[in-house]
C-alpha cells in the first residue's frame, strides 16, 4: 500500500528477484469524504493509513503480477468478503488460481467500514454469518462438477462451475477477536497485521487450542503475520516455534521510508530489504 497503482507490476517483479515469497494485496472499495464509523484497532478510532492511497482491486492485480512473475504468491490481507457475492467470487478466484498455476490465497475479513456496506447494498450487521456461509459457497462451487448449495443467506441450485480450480483455494480469516480466530481456526490459515511478536506468540496459542478442540491441530495450517520487529534470526525463530508460516512486511517502512520518492527508489528498496534480510536468512 502506499503507492501508485502502476508501481503495483514492477515492484512485484523485483520483490521474486529480491527472494520475497508472497506478496500481500489490502482491500477497499472506496473511502467516503464523511466516515462516521470509528476503525476498531486505534486508540483514536482513525484508519492507520491514508485515505489517499490507491487500492486497485486486489484480484485485477493480481492476475496482471501472474501474468509476469513465476513463483511469487500472491493473497490478500485482507480482503472485505461480505460485500461481494460468493458465486462471482468463485469464479473470479476459480480462474486466477488455473492461470496461475495456484499461487492465490485469499485473506478475509468481515470489514469494519459501514459507510462501504450502506452504498454496496449488503447488510452490515450480519456480515459475520454472512461470511461463514459464503465460504461454504465457494467452497462448495470449487469442487467442480454438479454441485448445489441452500442456506440462510444463499441459495444455489444444482450448476457446474468452470474452471474450477485444481483444488480449493486457501481461506485465511484475519483478526484477532475470539470470534475471528475461532473463524480461522476452522478454515486454512490466519492472517494478521501489526502485532508486536509477544502478542502474535498469544495468538498463535489461542489458535492451536482451538485446532485442538476441533480436531485439526496436526493438520497443515497457515500463520500468515506482520510483525512489529525485524525479521533477526530470533524473532524468526520465535514466530518459527509457534507455527508462523511467513511474515510479510513493508521493505520501505521497515528501512524508515513511508513513501518511497520515485518507481526506481521503490525498486531499490525492495532489493536492499532482499540483500540484508532475505539472502541471509535463506538455508
Amino acid at each position: 500500500m502506499g503507492i501508485p497503482t502502476e508501481w503495483y507490476v514492477p515492484v512485484a517483479q523485483a520483490s521474486e528477484k529480491a527472494g520475497f515469497g508472497h506478496l500481500a494485496l489490502s482491500d477497499h472499495v472506496f473511502y467516503p469524504q464523511e466516515l462516521n464509523t470509528k476503525y476498531p484497532y486505534t486508540e483514536d478510532g482513525k484508519p492507520q493509513y491514508d485515505p489517499r492511497w490507491d487500492f486497485p482491486d486486489p484480484f485485477v492485480t493480481m492476475a496482471s503480477i501472474a501474468a509476469v512473475t513465476e513463483h511469487i504468491k500472491m493473497h490478500t490481507a485482507v480482503f472485505i468478503l461480505p460485500l461481494r457475492n460468493p458465486v462471482l467470487l468463485a469464479k473470479q478466484l476459480g480462474t486466477l488460481a488455473r492461470l496461475s498455476e495456484d499461487r492465490v490465497r485469499i485473506g478475509i475479513g468481515v470489514g469494519w467500514m459501514r459507510e462501504e456496506f450502506d452504498v454496496i447494498g449488503e447488510a452490515f450487521n450480519t456480515r459475520g454469518r454472512r461470511m461463514d456461509e459464503m465460504i461454504e459457497v465457494m467452497r462448495t462451487l470449487w469442487q467442480g462438477g454438479f454441485v448445489e448449495h441452500h442456506g440462510d443467506f444463499f441459495d444455489v441450485p444444482l450448476c457446474d462451475m468452470r474452471p474450477a480450480p485444481l483444488r480449493s483455494v486457501p481461506v485465511w480469516v484475519g483478526g484477532h477477536s475470539e470470534v475471528a480466530l475461532r473463524r480461522a481456526a476452522r478454515n486454512d490459515g490466519w492472517v494478521g497485521a501489526q502485532y508486536r511478536i509477544a502478542e502474535i506468540e498469544q495468538h498463535c496459542q489461542t489458535l492451536r487450542g482451538y485446532r485442538e478442540e476441533l480436531g485439526v491441530a496436526d493438520q497443515p495450517y497457515d500463520i500468515v503475520v506482520s510483525a512489529l520487529a525485524l525479521p533477526t534470526p530470533d524473532n524468526l525463530e520465535r514466530l518459527e516455534a509457534h507455527g508462523v508460516t511467513a511474515l510479510t512486511t513493508s521493505a520501505w517502512i521497515a528501512q524508515g521510508v513511508m513513501t518511497p520518492d520515485s518507481l526506481e527508489h521503490a525498486l531499490d528498496l525492495v532489493g536492499s530489504y532482499g540483500e540484508q534480510w532475505i539472502t541471509p536468512a535463506r538455508p
